[in-house]
């Protein structure tokens, strides 16, 4: 088995090769970012949900465009253990629980997401809101799985 990482990836990303697909993603990405959410709060989604997907090209995108967001290292660090940490809001504990619960749907008989957590996330944002959290948690979620597939190493840019 070979544990080392790849320095190449498999395949040209999918949204490369469809550039019809590129143009919808990114229409997504446009509507997504003018959702009312602060874009350092998108990122920790994103970051989180990354990390659950173990998607190192993610992971290492995700903390760079947090930080061109303004995000400290000490927060950036701490993503992965954010119930314990001390340096996250009641509102990005809500989304981050948000980003849990809808990544790991496979984890849990019962609902996906939790009406608790659901409820926490509603409390703290409006429909406009939810629903730019949510479309950062889908893409992310997205992007992973493709990046997983076709081993695409952390650092590359497209």
């Amino acid at each position: 088995m070979n544990t080392a990482a790849a320095t190449t990836a498999r395949m040209k990303n999918p949204a490369l090769v469809l550039p019809e697909a590129m143009k919808g993603i990114q229409n997504i990405y446009k509507a997504m970012y003018q959702g009312g959410v602060a874009p350092q709060l998108l990122e920790l989604v994103h970051l989180r949900a990354s990390q659950i997907n173990g998607c190192s090209a993610c992971v290492f995108a995700g903390v760079a465009d947090a930080k061109k967001h303004g995000e400290s290292d000490e927060r950036l660090h701490s993503v992965a253990a954010w119930r314990e940490a001390p340096f996250f809001t009641a509102e990005e504990r809500a989304a981050l629980a948000l980003t849990e619960a809808a990544t790991r749907i496979a984890d849990r008989s019962g609902k996906a997401v939790p009406d608790e957590v659901w409820d926490e996330a509603a409390d703290h944002f409006n429909e406009e809101q939810l629903s730019a959290i949510i479309l950062m948690i889908s893409l992310t979620n997205f992007f992973n799985r493709i990046n997983t597939t076709i081993e695409e190493p952390a650092g590359t840019t497209w």
